[in-house]
């Protein structure tokens, strides 16, 4: 009876212990999530360009420091040939439009990327993808006598398959009024030929 006592004690003794420690057993200290920092885009300019089904060319550009000064990069990936290429170019301008045409019509993908040079400038860098490599084509600058009162705010554009440039300019007759002078761009043998689209 005494040991039956005794086992009682020390069983009653453990279980109190067993209490206390469960009750002074600190809580899990709540961990606070901060969010998760936002790494700023390191491209510059990203365009995805699908020439037809399985064959994409993508441009990005990149540049620490001054947005005008750095590259960028033409990929070119072909899965259904399993094929992938890439160029890189160095720019001088800001990349603000990306498009794919064949204005010559010779089955082969021209990639016209728009940069603005100077604040109010643009320009084009063209390249057409043929026999497995990039070949850069010139795009011809102004004239002087297309430059006759020119002062930048280019607008590039396509109209039923052909390429267009306009540009406003002040009116040599009343230099209150502004006009809008076009012109065409026709490609044939990797070269550029411009005709001025007269206002009616």
């Amino acid at each position: 009876m005494i040991l039956r006592n005794y086992n009682l004690q020390h069983l009653l003794l453990l279980a109190g212990m067993l209490f206390c420690f469960a009750c002074s057993e600190e809580k899990p200290k709540e961990v606070k999530m901060e969010p998760a920092k936002i790494e700023k885009n390191p491209f510059r300019f990203y365009k995805d360009i699908e020439v037809k089904p399985g064959l994409n060319f993508e441009i990005l550009s990149w540049g620490k420091g001054v947005d005008s000064i750095g590259g960028y990069q033409i990929l070119m990936s072909d899965s259904v040939k399993s094929n992938y290429k890439s160029t890189a170019v160095d720019r001088k301008g800001i990349i603000t439009d990306a498009w794919n045409m064949d204005l010559d019509n010779d089955g082969n993908p021209e990639l016209y990327i728009q940069l603005l040079s100077r604040k109010n400038v643009s320009d084009l860098n063209v390249f057409e993808y043929f026999g497995g490599s990039f070949n850069k084509i010139s795009f011809p600058s102004l004239t002087s006598n297309q430059k006759k009162g020119y002062s930048g705010n280019d607008n590039f554009f396509i109209k039923n398959g052909d390429l267009f440039r306009s540009f406003p300019i002040k009116d040599e007759a009343d230099s209150t009024k502004t006009i809008t002078k076009t012109y065409q761009y026709k490609l044939s043998g990797n070269s550029f030929s411009t005709s001025e689209i007269k206002q009616e």
